[in-house]
């Protein structure tokens, strides 16, 4: 944002438009294109977390459909390979940090702020969470893997 800052009165007039419009638009974006980029970023990681916690429970796509009884199909996963799941589960989940103690005293302005802060990144429904073991046992028993 900076940098098209820098360019402000080229870009107004290729596009026409006045160089306070474009300077308002930078000071703006300054501020905005950060969270919004956060917010995007975020929403990503969080569903490639939930793709990968399909991935476990269910295995990998093997492009078979099969039709069962009741005339229903479905498609036939297979298991990942203890390597791949190993790899997609292999990260560790993020706690929210506990209110600091210092020794008797109140907490520092900047204690105050870190806890605050891992609270809002951590705090239940920010994670998707890894699927335990007893998870991946039901459903590969269901499944019949």
């Amino acid at each position: 944002m900076a940098l098209i800052g820098a360019a402000n009165d080229v870009i107004a007039t290729h596009l026409h438009v006045s160089v306070n419009a474009v300077t308002w638009a930078v000071r703006i974006g300054l501020f905005v294109a950060p969270l919004a980029a956060f917010v995007i970023a975020k929403r990503w990681a969080l569903g490639l977390q939930h793709r990968d916690r399909e991935t476990v429970l269910h295995g990998r796509e093997s492009g078979v459909i099969k039709r069962l009884g009741n005339g229903e199909y479905v498609e036939v996963h297979e298991p990942l390979s203890q390597a791949r799941l190993h790899a997609l589960t292999a990260h560790e989940q993020q706690e929210p940090l506990k209110a600091l103690e210092n020794d008797g005293r109140a907490p520092t302005f900047t204690q105050r702020l870190r806890v605050k802060l891992s609270r809002g990144f951590y705090r239940p429904g920010t994670q998707v969470p890894k699927p335990t073991v007893d998870e991946y046992k039901e459903v590969t028993r269901r499944h019949g893997v």
